[in-house]
């Protein structure tokens, strides 16, 4: 294995991390009109998440900071063409943030209410535009020979890339229900399990027509047995989550979630390689060897990765450990706003 091919897993590693940990930040938001019957059920839902929202964040940054150190074109071209929705997607990623620290400033309950609905399109608007600009990625957008993208955002729009976002707006929906019912006790803990179960039939007819799309569009490729595995996978995964929330085993479906979002990205990821940005227009397209920085880059990107990758992690799993107890409504005082 060469540098731009370990570069290229550790690109598909960070953001496999970001879509796990901030998918279900994005779902606990997505649900909050969903299962929160009054502002303390909508209160212990984003207290679930109060800790570890801004951490399973930085993921983002840290892939985004990776492509643009060890893919240079691939960033460059992918702001060239995809500027609008990169653009919408930190401001609803801002939207959020901005609405998690605001919404218990003062008590009022149209105060309340107006941040809760910025946390609902702080959390929808990511998750679908990811999902749409990765299947547009993967699908190829049309290039010149600078390596230019040379559509829009409505050419994004288009019936796969929409299926892409659907389908993985509707998975971290899923990720974010059985989070709650991880993390929280009584009623607000079955509503979120109902919900999941509800959700899960939707969301695995989205995720199966859309990496079955996904294989169809890439027969041709050599490793195709490995995406294939990669999507049959992710399938068996959802099947198990569904199975343990019905169950009761929420830590279980949690775990199972998180392994299906991953294997999806994988597989997403998997039938790209070796491409980055694919052409549709015939030139100027971006594979891991003319998109890559130097190999001096990437080596010492390389050493910079194995000390600090390993904190990053250990870190994170800590805080997981610190605040792993239940919520309830029993947390929230009364007199709290």
């Amino acid at each position: 294995m060469d540098l731009p091919q370990l570069w290229f897993i550790l690109v598909a590693f960070f953001f496999v991390g970001y879509f796990v940990l901030d998918g279900f930040d994005f779902g606990v938001g997505m649900s909050l009109p969903l299962i929160g019957r009054d502002d303390t059920d909508r209160r212990v839902m984003i207290n679930t998440i109060g800790p570890i929202w801004d951490l399973n964040e930085t993921w983002v940054i840290v892939a985004g900071a990776v492509l643009f150190a060890a893919f240079p074109e691939w960033y460059a071209s992918l702001f060239s063409g995809f500027y609008l929705p990169l653009l919408l997607i930190l401001l609803a990623l801002i939207l959020r943030g901005v609405s998690f620290e605001y919404r218990h400033q003062r008590d009022d309950d149209t105060w309340r209410r107006r941040f809760d609905l910025m946390i609902i399109i702080g959390s929808v608007a990511p998750a679908f535009l990811w999902g749409v600009a990765f299947a547009n990625i993967v699908r190829g957008v049309p290039m010149d020979e600078a390596h230019n993208v040379t559509s829009g955002l409505f050419h994004l729009l288009n019936p796969y890339g929409l299926l892409g976002g659907v389908t993985l707006t509707l998975l971290c929906l899923i990720h974010g229900l059985v989070f709650i019912a991880l993390k929280t006790d009584g009623e607000i803990r079955s509503r979120a399990r109902r919900a999941a179960g509800i959700a899960a039939i939707p969301g695995a007819l989205c995720a199966v027509g859309f990496l079955g799309w996904t294989i169809l569009m890439h027969l041709d490729i050599g490793h195709i047995g490995a995406v294939v595995a990669l999507a049959i996978g992710a399938a068996v995964m959802m099947v198990a989550a569904t199975l343990a929330n019905q169950f009761g085993r929420e830590g279980w479906a949690f775990a199972a979630m998180a392994v299906t979002i991953a294997l999806a990205v994988a597989t997403l990821f998997t039938a790209l390689y070796p491409n980055v940005l694919p052409s549709t227009s015939g030139v100027g397209g971006l594979d891991i060897r003319n998109a890559s920085s130097t190999d001096y880059t990437l080596t010492v990107m390389a050493w910079v990765a194995v000390v600090i990758t390993p904190l990053v992690i250990g870190y994170q799993g800590w805080t997981y450990w610190v605040f792993r107890r239940r919520v309830s409504r029993k947390h929230i005082p009364s007199a709290a706003h």
